[in-house]
């Protein structure tokens, strides 16, 4: 029975379907719902044999990394897991890829408060800051700026074409801030009301450029015209190590039902089968590192052209895949 393939648990495969349909969503919340998956699946596994065990749980690992190719965060969690997966019993691997996975979720939670506490630093009381898509990094900074007794507003960008600039005023608004929300294509005419552009990254390449919602690159280019400091939040999960072997960050393209709907679809070609319409819908674009000011993490705040030697202290020169051994 060990030699079949091995089965996913179906807690597993759920919580795979809502991280690629984005019900799961944010790096931080990506990244903790898969190291739960791998510690529920280490824990119901009825593998007989150590080497069934690991193998069950690197088709786990492989069927959760092949869902969000662009969020960095969520195979950084994978290996962080799989490679505390130690012992010669399966219940020594079990208790250690439990305790593993338990223990990547306390780091994670103190990683955000850290992190908010450095961003808070580098705002000023009365600041007022744009965003963009939704983080929960940055919106830990300026969580951290109001307990440092700090009046902050917020104009929020709706960020099409999923609209999770509305959580981000949702939350903003729970916190007391005051929100002004606009559509996308305002955005440069806000950013003379700006003193900070704040966002978090999916994302982080070897040479500091960062990959986050599409449009954040643009935003960011206005932001240098207009002399408005761009600071990007982003914890240390999203260091992308296979770029510092020369790989490239994959941009995830989307489905184009989020952009239009059939009827819309309809209205445009008038129902032809072969309507001549495209609609590329892609999820992220890269922002170049002399765009950005800072990147925050939990470990202090770095200029992007040295974010390389962090993720070489974390890293090392190189990375394996753990799910393909």
């Amino acid at each position: 029975m060990d030699d079949r393939q091995p089965d996913v648990d179906p807690d597993v495969v759920a919580t795979a379907e809502d991280i690629a349909a984005m019900r799961i969503r944010g790096a931080a919340t990506i990244a903790d719902a898969a190291a739960e998956a791998l510690a529920t699946q280490a824990e119901r596994s009825q593998a007989k044999r150590p080497v069934a065990f690991q193998r069950q749980l690197r088709v786990a690992a492989k069927t959760l990394y092949e869902t969000r190719p662009t969020a960095v965060s969520l195979p950084n969690a994978l290996r962080y897991v799989l490679r505390g997966m130690d012992g010669e019993t399966v219940a020594e691997l079990r208790d250690a890829t439990i305790a593993r996975a338990e223990e990547f979720q306390r780091e994670l939670a103190q990683a955000q408060a850290s992190l908010g506490a450095v961003g808070s630093n580098r705002l000023r009381d009365g600041d007022i800051v744009m965003t963009h898509c939704h983080s929960t990094d940055a919106l830990s900074c300026l969580e951290a700026a109001l307990e440092d007794g700090k009046e902050i507003e917020a104009i929020v960008k709706e960020t099409r074409p999923r609209k999770q600039g509305h959580i981000t005023a949702r939350r903003l608004r729970e916190l007391g801030i005051p929100v002004t929300l606009i559509v996308d294509n305002a955005a440069r005419r806000y950013l003379d009301e700006a003193d900070h552009v704040l966002v978090g990254a999916d994302s982080i390449a070897a040479d500091g450029s960062v990959i986050n919602k599409i449009g954040t690159s643009g935003l960011a280019v206005n932001a240098r015209e207009r002399g408005v400091p761009v600071m990007v939040a982003a914890q240390t999960i999203k260091l992308h190590p296979d770029t510092m072997t020369g790989h490239t960050v994959e941009i995830e393209m989307r489905a184009e039902s989020e952009v239009i709907g059939d009827e819309e679809r309809t209205d445009i070609t008038g129902g032809a089968l072969d309507d001549g319409l495209t609609v590329e819908n892609p999820g992220f674009d890269v922002t170049p590192p002399r765009y950005v000011d800072a990147i925050v993490t939990e470990r202090g705040q770095f200029p992007p052209e040295s974010i390389v030697t962090l993720m070489r202290e974390l890293f090392g020169e190189t990375t394996g895949e753990p799910w393909e051994r």
